[in-house]
């Protein structure tokens, strides 16, 4: 009809599954839905443990119906059809490529090494004929060489931000936050390096403690993690905020 307008909400509640989880219950969380795509998988790395750069990720509809791929990076989340209550299933391609060996595991219980290598119709004699997954040298070389350089980079970022030192959390399409660095190193379940830290401002996520682990202390919604690229140290100084300006 016209002259009304139909408003699509800023947020979505969607579940979590990864695929070296399957039996696992879903993760639910809620996401902007104008992040990028990018965006999107680096924040699910706190929640699944896998690498945004080999991460893959599948729509599946409320009655577990798959849907589509989302796969653009430099899309925005909402543009897909993902809706409350959507299931996102991420496969991490990496860990995948290493996993196709264990495929058809039940068949390959029955029988013996050397019976399953002789079978030409199993997952694994395709994927050696094809060459792919594990058995792809080429490509399983060159993915260890971006995820070791990922490290590399990451650790270097890292090793700059100092705890206790003052700091701007540069997040794509998410305001700047000047704050003070309170951890640095891992986190339980989640892969890589990542920084927390204490906003000046209640625009966190936590309290200085994720999945129920503790790294740090601050008032609630003043804390945070994030990816050391996102963190700038330098000397900002804590600003004043006017009250009597907001309503």
């Amino acid at each position: 009809m016209e002259g009304i307008q139909v408003v699509t909400p800023d947020f979505v509640n969607v579940h979590i599954t990864k695929s070296d989880s399957e039996d696992a219950a879903p993760i639910e969380r809620r996401f902007k839905k104008a992040i990028t795509v990018l965006e999107f998988k680096t924040k699910l790395e706190l929640v699944t443990g896998g690498s945004a750069a080999t991460m893959k990720l599948k729509i599946y509809d409320k009655k577990n119906n798959y849907v589509c791929d989302i796969d653009n990076d430099d899309a925005l989340l909402g543009s897909f059809p993902i809706d409350d209550g959507t299931r996102i299933h991420v496969v991490d391609k990496f860990a995948l490529l290493n996993d196709f060996g264990l495929s058809n595991s039940t068949e390959r219980f029955r029988l013996s090494e050397e019976e399953y290598q002789k079978k030409g119709d199993t997952l694994r004699s395709f994927l050696q004929r094809n060459r792919l997954g594990k058995y792809n040298e080429e490509e399983m070389n060159k993915l260890k060489e971006q995820q070791q350089q990922e490290l590399e980079d990451e650790a270097r970022l890292a090793e700059a931000v100092l705890v206790g030192a003052r700091c701007e959390v540069r997040v794509p399409q998410q305001p700047v936050r000047r704050a003070t660095v309170r951890y640095n190193g891992q986190l339980d379940g989640a892969k890589g390096l990542w920084i927390g830290v204490q906003y000046d401002e209640p625009r966190g996520k936590n309290d200085g403690s994720v999945n129920g682990k503790r790294y740090f202390t601050c008032p609630p919604k003043y804390g945070g993690f994030v990816k050391p690229v996102y963190v700038t140290v330098g000397d900002f100084p804590v600003e004043d905020f006017d009250l009597d300006d907001e309503i």
